[in-house]
Formats: C-alpha cells, structure tokens, sequence
C-alpha cells in the first residue's frame, strides 16, 4: 500500500492536502480538473515537492519514502515529453536508465534488448528518436523506464498527444506491462475512457484534496456534483 499521511504543500495560492490510501500491484486512475493536484500528488511521491509539515509521511508498505532523495525512490516517472536524447540511439536512451555512462556489462546489455522486445521495438536500437513515430517513441521511454526496474511508474497524461489508435495501443501495453512487471502504475489522465478500460482504481481529485476514490467501474455512476461536473453532466 501506498500511503500518504497529512501530506500538504503550497505552490503559489494553492493548497494542497492529501490523505490516501493507493494499492500496490495495479494500475491506479488520477483523474480531475485541470490545475486541481493530480500532477502535485505524483510530484511529491516522486519527491519532486517536499511536504511542508514535519508530520507528513509518504510510506511505501512500511518503508517511508518521503525522507529520501529523488534518486534514491523506488519510483519512475514518465512525462508527455518522452524526455528522449535526440541525439543518442534508442538503445543507448534505454541504457541511461540502467546507467549514465552507458558502460554496461554483458547482463545489462541483455536487459536493454529484452525490454526493446517487450515495449515492440526489437531491431530498431540503432534508430535515432527522430526516425521514430510518436507511439514508438513513447515506447522508448516506456522501455528506460522498465530497465530502471522500479515497483512504481507515474504516469503524467503520457498519451495526451496521441492519436485514438495510438492511445488505445499504448493504453493496453502499460496494462501488459503492469501485469508482467507487477508495476504499480499512477496514471494522471483526463479520459475517463483511460480510467475504465485501463485502471482498477481511480482516485478523484477536487480543489487539493482527494474526493472520491473507489473501483474504476464505479466512477461514471457517481452523483457528486464535482464528478457530474468534471463530466460535463447535469447536476
């Protein structure tokens, strides 16, 4: 279980205040409107944003992760950037999540070209980021973020700039992923198409704080007025 325990920060007028609960081994839906704290909630698990008070706790099972570095979090994290090296090969961008220096041993090598296999670009290592389609190069960072062998993968709108096709792909390899990797998946979206076809559990956020959270089928029947609204229903 991820658990976040009287976790709140500013950033600008803003307050943002979150006490949940987010289970291990699935793909989690963060959805609300825009500016509401869905990337906020990422960033302080990712510990991008400190919490501002001494009696936050961000807890991993029972490990707390809120004291650690960045770096040091069992956490990876995926932006609609891709954040790709224009100039390296797709091998070598995968390779940097192992290590920088991109010396690899004979094993890491290995796993470089296994994760290609499994993201759908065997073969294609030696192409540059600009030779690829965009769903391909999505697939590459979904391949460095494999390599990093993390147990948790944030996801911020990473199909946003997809076409349908590509983002119903793309959905369906971060679920074949999840379930071959046992990855606990966050993924922000604003597609409630994502949240059922994709995620067991959706998380709804509304002005900083959590307000609602439960089962992924669940969530269009709701009658809160802040779901119906962010869905563009009548109240």
């Amino acid at each position: 279980m991820i658990n976040f325990k009287q976790v709140s920060c500013r950033l600008g007028e803003q307050q943002f205040c979150y006490d949940l609960q987010i289970p291990l081994g699935q793909v989690v839906a963060i959805m609300g409107a825009s500016g509401s704290g869905k990337s906020t909630l990422l960033n302080l698990l990712a510990g991008f944003i400190q919490p501002q008070t001494d009696a936050a706790q961000i807890l991993l099972g029972d490990q707390r992760v809120d004291q650690l570095d960045p770096a040091q979090r069992p956490v990876t994290s995926l932006f609609q950037e891709h954040n790709l090296f224009a100039h390296m090969s797709v091998f070598n961008n995968l390779a940097l999540g192992i290590r920088p220096s991109l010396r690899l041993t004979a094993d890491e090598i290995d796993q470089v070209e296994i994760a290609l296999d499994q993201v759908g670009l065997k073969g294609l290592g030696s192409r540059l980021p600009k030779q690829l389609s965009g769903g391909q190069r999505q697939r590459v960072a979904l391949g460095r973020a494999l390599v990093r062998r993390k147990p948790l993968l944030l996801l911020d709108e990473p199909f946003s700039a997809l076409d349908p096709a590509l983002r119903q792909e793309m959905a369906a390899l971060v679920k074949g992923l999840s379930q071959q990797h046992q990855l606990t998946v966050l993924l922000v979206t604003h597609e409630p198409k994502d949240a059922l076809e994709l995620a067991e559990t959706v998380v709804f956020i509304a002005d900083g704080r959590v307000h609602w959270q439960g089962p992924s089928k669940d969530f269009l029947q709701q009658k809160d007025s802040h779901i119906k609204a962010y869905l563009g229903q009548s109240c």
